[in-house]
């Protein structure tokens, strides 16, 4: 069963953005499901999409000079430094923390893209346009 499914909530309209959620999704469900054998392989491969992930939406926000993006990229600094650490104790034998970060993050993957990205994407939509119309 996923523990978070990509939906019409989470769409935002922009293609870069929508591509990057419905894979944190895909990956983030593949880590809900992978036996404890699996599970540090599985996210591991979840951790590098989302510092990928991150990573673009922190670039376009600097491009964009988008003005509350120090905000939103300590949420992505934080939950980055959670991942890391969690990993650290899950692969030292605390599968139970694992599984906890795994069932957690649904709901801040929600928040986030429901307010920070949506007005990020917005921003960055309107900024474009400006530009275009130049």
């Amino acid at each position: 069963m996923p523990v978070i499914e990509w939906s019409e909530a989470l769409h935002l309209g922009d293609a870069a953005t929508d591509a990057n959620h419905a894979e944190f999704c895909a990956l983030l469900n593949a880590v809900a499901d992978a036996p404890d054998a699996e599970f540090i392989a599985a996210l591991d491969a979840f951790i590098a999409h989302t510092e990928v992930h991150f990573s673009e939406e922190n670039a376009w926000m600097d491009a964009a000079e988008f003005p509350p993006r120090h905000c939103h990229r300590g949420e992505h600094d934080n939950v980055l430094a959670l991942c890391h650490e969690v990993r650290k104790r899950t692969a030292a034998g605390d599968m139970e923390l694992g599984r906890r970060l795994i069932a957690e993050l649904p709901a801040w993957f929600a928040q986030h893209v429901d307010v920070m990205d949506r007005m990020m994407t917005t921003y960055l939509a309107q900024a474009h346009n400006a530009v275009a119309t130049v």
